[in-house]
């Protein structure tokens, strides 16, 4: 099993949409976020807006393939500029209700055995402070980024972890990196905006074990 992340321009929103529901994915979540490209960037690539929209959705193997088929056949994210779809694996689920709402019939998760050539660093940070996150993820190597707003969660007694303010507003930037970059970036990420900076950057990353789109083709250059 996959959990699924696939990222558009709004204009491809009903198409993506269209298509998971045909392909009855279960849990199809949809979010408002926008590109850290620049101008330039966005000119190169014939994007003339930093808008974005993410589905998330969870699918098995052969409906993964089959959702990634669709979206370059009807959205064209193998050219530049259409979108990018993120596939990483699942490891575990929790309790037999979430199974059954999320797979049809009997399916045993097995622990997926990885070396994946790419990674999704995660970078959560305080409101305002993408362009200090990118700023360094991009001395390290990374094209762009895709960023997501947020509100923290945290209990009255863990306000603060490590001087990080943990209850409210953030930013999400997530970044698509080859393996052999993926240090180096969190590493700039965490010295130039990480703990101790206004940035208050948390930093992790999750195995990709497919990546479709422009940004597999950024990383290769």
């Amino acid at each position: 099993m996959n959990y699924v992340i696939s990222i558009v321009n709004p204009n491809g929103l009903m198409t993506l949409t269209d298509i998971c529901s045909k392909l009855k994915l279960p849990l199809m979540l949809t979010l408002h976020g926008r590109g850290t490209a620049t101008k330039t960037m966005l000119e190169l690539i014939g994007m003339d807006s930093k808008e974005r929209r993410i589905v998330m959705t969870v699918a098995d193997e052969q409906k993964t393939a089959e959702l990634i088929r669709a979206q370059r056949r009807r959205l064209y994210i193998d050219a530049p500029g259409n979108g990018v779809v993120i596939v990483v694996p699942i490891k575990s689920m929790g309790g037999g209700i979430t199974m059954e709402t999320l797979i049809e019939g009997e399916v045993k998760i097995q622990p997926p055995i990885i070396d994946p050539d790419y990674e999704l660093i995660l970078a959560i940070a305080n409101e305002g402070s993408t362009d200090a996150v990118m700023d360094a993820a991009r001395e390290a190597g990374a094209r762009g980024g895709t960023v997501l707003h947020a509100k923290g969660t945290g209990a009255k007694k863990a306000m603060k972890f490590y001087k990080v303010s943990i209850a409210q507003e953030k930013e999400i930037v997530m970044i698509v990196a080859a393996k052999d970059k993926k240090t180096a970036i969190m590493k700039s990420i965490l010295e130039k905006a990480g703990p101790g900076t206004e940035a208050a950057a948390l930093v992790f990353s999750l195995p990709v074990t497919e990546i479709v789109g422009f940004a597999m083709t950024e990383e290769r250059d």
